[in-house]
Order: C-alpha cells, then structure tokens, then sequence
C-alpha cells in the first residue's frame, strides 16, 4: 500500500490522505453519537427501574406486614378442586388426561393435545389467585402435529 501510495502524483497523494483523514474523522463522530444515544437509553432504562422499584417497596412493606402470605384466602380450597374448576372456567378441562394429588400441597395433572398459549395463561392465573406454582414438568409435541398444541405432565405445588 505505501508503494501505491509513492507512486502516485503528489497532488493525488493529498487527495488520498485528506480523504483518509476525512473517513477517519467521520467514523470517529458517527461512533462517539451511538455512544452518546446508547448512555442516553442506558439512563432513561435506570431512571425507569429506580421508578418500579420504588413502586413496589410499598408493596413489599405489606407482604412483609401481612406475615409474608401471598397466598390468597382461597388457598385452603383443595388442590383437585382449584384445578378442576378454573379448567373448567377458561374450557381448557376437555385436555386434562389426569389431576392425581402427590401430598397436601402438590398435584400431578397430564395434558393431552392443549393449546400451549392457553396452559400457559392457566399456570399464571392458578399461580395469582391460588399460589400454586410449577415444580417440574414437561412437554412434547402432539401426535396431531397441531400447531401450538402440546401434551404436557405438570407438577403443581402450594
């Protein structure tokens, strides 16, 4: 390249350097602007948390008070009964295969051909108004080739 470069005219060697220095300039600038805007979004994103953070440390303050429950006062209902009647509510119970109690506070439930977006709408709504919460679980694909359809074996806990 400095062959090239000495083998040029002296004025197309100025041009050359002065086109170089120029790209050189312009990445600096165009590097030190998305560094200013990623620190700008950097501080808006830490100015939003500090927000929801002080949202929820009333929040915490009244857990803590209330003895640390956050389960609902319908949590002495029975397991088998949580769960049956919220499938029923949301027409999800034509895919339950099997609800079997595993102990006080657990529950085996298997699931044939469910609608994956669904069951997954179900465990937050069991675990908001029931405290129940997934222990372990798992899925597999339908024999149907459904889209969005799974057969899963869950184990809740209370």
């Amino acid at each position: 390249m400095i062959e090239w470069l000495t083998s040029l005219q002296a004025r197309e060697r100025a041009m050359v350097i002065v086109a170089a220095v120029f790209v050189v300039c312009a990445a600096f600038y165009a590097g030190s602007v998305q560094l200013d805007r990623k620190i700008t979004r950097l501080g808006n994103d830490v100015a939003m948390l500090e927000r929801a953070l002080a949202e929820l440390k009333p929040l915490k303050l009244a857990i803590q008070n209330s003895g640390g429950s956050t389960v609902p006062a319908a949590g002495n209902q029975s397991l088998v009964v949580v769960v049956d009647s919220t499938l029923r509510q949301r027409n999800l119970y034509s895919s339950l295969q099997r609800s079997q109690p595993t102990g006080d506070n657990a529950i085996r439930v298997e699931f044939e051909n469910i609608a994956f977006d669904e069951l997954i709408a179900w465990l937050g709504e069991i675990n908001a108004a029931h405290g129940m919460q997934v222990s372990s679980g798992s899925f597999s694909v339908t024999t149907q080739n459904a889209a969005g359809r799974v057969n899963a074996s869950l184990n809740l806990e209370r």
